[in-house]
């Protein structure tokens, strides 16, 4: 009988600890609450100052500090700063909801080619919110191009790949000279070559190395190959920073000589992974219960990639002879390493397997950090 009075006791305790847990997670739900009141009055303040959504220094400053504070509090700092990532990451995405600063006092006149399209659906928003005034170009409405590039400062290009070359050759001569020409391919070469013949003024091409389904710009990574009279599209790249974006320049062919890499041969790999799959009959919702966080992280990218359209990842891997010669290299390299395994030669494989480490060098141990990052917050999630 004394037993039940103690279990019931026991657990009456308890109770009354889990409430104490959900007073005070609600007391931190109306912090959170007050520190988006905070938030707005940043907004304004920061559209005032004409400074970025995201300021890069600001963030580390912050997040050194508040890792110092968990560990005076007696937390583990990098939960801490999880945590204050996420908070900043929501706070960027609230700030991304309200109007930006604009690059220059002067309003813009932008004219999107493919205006219907997903990327430059989220792009004409931005530049909306920025105080600038957009147009769009499609198949059916062709025929007032001459009209719509009246005054127009700045026409992006953002068709799809087969199609961009010709698309840039139907507007040769036609632009007026001050107004900037430029692109959203993720090939920069050809394009950019291409809007040159096309206009003799102001040509720079831009590849946002992100989807259309982000939720906002701040923090996403876009590269600029600056073409022709990149003093005219200073402010261009400015709007883009105003907005929190991370942007570096680089010249064409050096930007798809890495592309070469990480867009043609990663999505390849992928294809190769997932043929593969399919061969085996290997369901991959099956796969999940018994994969590890970083596998289940590869077979969601892989995953994620057949969910999309087969035409551009075609285009993108069959880009161009000199990406289609490295992936044919690739091909043929990992033929030999094949013979390893078909031998059994494991000394062969720990020979190449060192020799893939030195070449690594340090890169390796800051590869262990980020991955066993993801490999942690993963399991966290979804497991």
């Amino acid at each position: 009988m004394s037993g039940a009075i103690m279990g019931d006791d026991a657990l009456n305790h308890l109770d009354l600890l889990r409430e104490q847990i959900d007073r005070i997670d609600q007391q931190i739900l109306g912090l959170l609450q007050d520190r988006n009141h905070v938030v707005a009055d940043i907004v304004t303040a920061k559209r005032q100052q004409r400074q970025p959504v995201y300021v890069a220094e600001r963030e580390q400053q912050k997040t050194r500090r508040f890792r110092d504070q968990a560990v005076e509090h007696g937390l583990e700092p990098d939960w801490a700063e999880d945590f204050l990532r996420m908070i900043m990451a929501a706070s960027r995405a609230s700030q991304s909801q309200q109007s930006f600063v604009r690059a220059g006092q002067q309003q813009r006149r932008i004219l999107f080619i493919g205006g219907d399209g997903s990327m430059a659906t989220l792009y004409r928003k931005m530049f909306e919110r920025s105080g600038h005034h957009t147009l769009g170009l499609d198949r059916d409405n062709w025929q007032q191009l001459d009209d719509l590039l009246i005054g127009t400062d700045l026409v992006i290009v953002s068709v799809p790949i087969n199609v961009t070359l010709a698309v840039i050759s139907r507007l040769h001569g036609k632009l007026p000279q001050d107004c900037i020409l430029a692109d959203f391919t993720s090939n920069k070469s050809d394009s950019v070559a291409a809007m040159l013949q096309a206009h003799s003024g102001p040509v720079i091409g831009l590849h946002p190395m992100h989807g259309a389904d982000v939720s906002q710009v701040s923090r996403q990574l876009l590269i600029a190959c600056p073409a022709r009279h990149p003093e005219q599209s200073a402010w261009l790249l400015e709007q883009c920073h105003l907005w929190g974006m991370r942007v570096i320049s680089t010249e064409a062919k050096e930007h798809d000589r890495m592309m070469n890499l990480v867009q043609g041969l990663r999505h390849f790999i992928a294809l190769l992974h997932g043929s593969y799959l399919q061969r085996s009959a290997m369901d991959p919702a099956a796969m999940l219960s018994c994969s590890s966080p970083i596998y289940r992280a590869e077979l969601m990218m892989i995953g994620r990639m057949f969910a999309q359209q087969a035409e551009l990842y075609a285009d993108i891997v069959l880009a161009n002879e000199e990406r289609r010669q490295l992936l044919a290299d690739f091909l043929q390299h990992h033929a030999g390493l094949a013979e390893l395994v078909a031998n059994n030669d494991r000394a062969g494989f720990i020979a190449e397997f060192e020799s893939i480490s030195r070449y690594f060098g340090d890169f390796s141990q800051t590869a262990m950090s980020e991955s066993s990052y993801m490999i942690h917050r993963l399991a966290d999630r979804f497991a």
